[in-house]
């Protein structure tokens, strides 16, 4: 049976429809004439509201937060960037759950004595050290095997750090196994490192001083940043706030790739769709179109992956951040008020 989603209006592909539906196998956008009424060969169902592809928070740590209230607060996917690996796998593949699908990197690499494995909320487990490029493959696989799509090194200029021949050799065996790269890079020439090394991302916009010109534009060239603004001071400005807008209005400058990703875990954030993290990327000159685009997987997988905002988006600025923390994920247990069938196209 296909399976249909007809509501007040649909965002998809960048865009804000009005007189289009959801097709769900596979997902993609069906204008509303072309939908049919429930029959035997269809399931439609009809929402107020706003339909958009599942919202996706790109930094979270599972074993710090409560997931399953993560997905209540409209969170519909997460990645992982480091947790004990069996303890996130059984997560991933938890059933009679409402969790977010997790995409997860297994343990942090880092340096031996490196960071976090000096911080009191980083698990046993959750890191593993490497030392050679024989280490560094073997962990790779190992998290690959244990069902990884992604791998999460350290780079922290307060501590043991990789050399850059290591790090380069875990970015290899990565890449060679089709999985990207995600750095916590901080402090001093640590941004430089992890892009000379090939890293896909960094898991956090630069926030401990003002990057060069330069090394910002190579950035926007090869690599995405994870946004995670909001854990500099939790909703109160701070200096370290200041500095990571700077860097992540500059790269936006230069055409670079954003992820909204707030760090879940690391002190007092909203668990669900974060306004203030929505507001802070606002700051750094992302339109509410840009912020959607960067919370958003560009081709959804199932119905599970589609979002919901009952009282319809609303992209003026001033007001989209509050609106799209309403947003839910939609499942079997969302019981539409009114039946609402759009007339007109946009």
């Amino acid at each position: 049976m296909t399976g249909y989603l007809l509501a007040g209006s649909l965002w998809w592909d960048g865009r804000l429809r009005t007189g289009y539906g959801l097709r769900l196998d596979p997902p993609a956008p069906v204008a509303a004439d072309d939908i049919p009424e429930i029959s035997e060969m269809s399931d439609t169902r009809r929402l107020p509201g706003t339909l958009l592809p599942g919202l996706v928070d790109a930094h979270v740590h599972s074993g710090l937060v409560d997931l399953a209230t993560v997905r209540a607060g409209g969170i519909a996917g997460v990645w992982d960037l480091g947790s004990v690996p069996a303890d996130v796998a059984a997560l991933a593949s938890a059933t009679g759950r409402k969790l977010p699908r997790i995409r997860y990197a297994g343990p942090f690499l880092i340096a031996s004595g490196g960071y976090p494995s000096d911080r009191s909320w980083a698990a046993p487990g959750s890191w593993r050290e490497i030392e050679t490029a024989d280490q560094a493959s073997a962990a790779v696989a190992e998290a690959h095997a244990a069902g990884a799509t992604m791998i999460k090194v350290t780079a922290h200029a307060g501590g043991p750090q990789l050399r850059l021949f290591t790090m380069m050799a875990i970015v290899d065996a990565a890449h060679d196994a089709g999985l990207p790269v995600v750095v916590h890079a901080e402090g001093p020439g640590t941004v430089a490192t992890a892009l000379e090394a090939g890293a896909d991302l960094l898991a956090h916009t630069p926030w401990t001083e003002p990057l060069d010109r330069g090394l910002i534009r190579a950035c926007a060239e090869r690599m995405g940043w994870i946004s995670t603004l909001d854990i500099h001071g939790w909703g109160t400005p701070t200096p370290s706030l200041g500095t990571a807008v700077g860097n992540l209005r500059r790269f936006l400058e230069y055409g670079g790739n954003v992820r909204y990703g707030t760090d879940l875990g690391n002190g007092p954030l909203i668990p669900g769709v974060n306004p203030r993290e929505i507001r802070a990327l606002q700051s750094a000159g992302m339109t509410p179109g840009d912020v959607l685009l960067a919370m958003t997987d560009r081709g959804p997988a199932g119905p599970a992956d589609v979002s919901w905002i009952p009282g319809g988006l609303d992209l003026d600025p001033a007001r989209f951040a509050d609106v799209l923390a309403t947003a839910r994920v939609l499942d079997d247990s969302v019981r539409p008020r009114q039946d609402v069938r759009p007339t007109s196209c946009g």
